[in-house]
């Protein structure tokens, strides 16, 4: 049994295999545990071992390329056009073995552990300014049941609600007021943890070649910068600059059939890859 190409379907408890011939044909099929793939894998000759690009796919493909396998990761959009029939995990395997297969399928490039962490930064700090959000449009909501209305903007709000809470005229003592005091004091927490992340991401924008010559284009922040090497790294993965531009989203999405080309505006495919890879 000559096995070219095995597709892994990962899953957090359980994972499905399906290994290709170079025929093309499925010769083999397993489920297993996440823990046992690279033993399993490890026990057969250097081929090509592809996966979608999703949580854990990282890590196991620098623990395969390791020991000699060759490791493709596709984004998961592009698989599906290749299952067959009803959905389920053997033949998602059997699927991502195929898509690899094609000479036209574009693959994700491995990501160093460097990379991944942060990401994992720039993921928690998103959280925390989504927390930071919900709960100043809940503070809005509870004083505007109180028919008080503050100007929009976050720096003019957190400036009249400090104002509100220093002067009693302005929000009289009771339970609101110590509601709207605790609930200052939490987005002050937030702000405190925001602040700490940003600063981080400004020492790795200083330390780091790629990310410092980002930082020296008008506009580009340490923020831009950083999120940018962490997705791309070195942009190898790209033949040309213009294929770059058009992954960030800097070219209308087109729907063209019969002849007759729409263009439905920009779309940022780099925001859906900053999350998922």
């Amino acid at each position: 049994m000559s096995i070219v190409m095995i597709g892994i379907d990962l899953g957090k408890n359980s994972c499905s295999l399906a290994a290709l011939d170079e025929r093309g044909a499925v010769v083999l099929r397993r489920r297993m545990r996440p823990a046992s793939i690279v033993e399993f894998v490890a026990k057969h000759a250097p081929c090509a071992v592809a996966m979608e690009a999703c949580c854990g796919a990282h890590h196991l493909g620098r623990q395969l390329l390791a020991r000699g396998h060759t490791v493709k990761l596709m984004p998961p959009e592009y698989v599906r056009p290749y299952v067959k029939a009803q959905k389920n995990d053997d033949r998602d395997a059997e699927a991502i073995a195929e898509a690899a297969t094609r000479p036209t399928m574009r693959f994700v490039e491995l990501k160093t552990q460097e990379q991944l962490d942060i990401q994992s930064l720039h993921r928690v700090r998103s959280r925390l300014v989504g927390a930071r959000t919900t709960l100043i449009n809940q503070m809005r909501a509870i004083l505007l049941e109180r028919g008080i209305t503050v100007a929009q903007g976050r720096r003019k709000f957190e400036k009249a609600l400090d104002e509100m809470l220093a002067d009693k005229a302005l929000l009289a003592p009771g339970r609101l007021r110590e509601l709207m005091t605790d609930m200052r004091a939490e987005w002050a927490a937030l702000d405190g943890r925001i602040d700490a992340f940003d600063l981080e991401f400004a020492q790795l924008a200083r330390t780091d070649d790629v990310a410092r010559r980002l930082t020296s284009i008008p506009g580009v922040g340490a923020l831009n910068a950083t999120a940018l090497v962490a997705a791309v790294g070195r942009a190898e993965a790209f033949d040309q600059a213009r294929d770059l531009g058009a992954w960030l989203g800097l070219v209308p999405r087109q729907h063209t059939t019969g002849g007759k080309p729409r263009f439905l505006g920009l779309a940022s495919e780099a925001t859906h890859t900053f999350e998922r890879f």
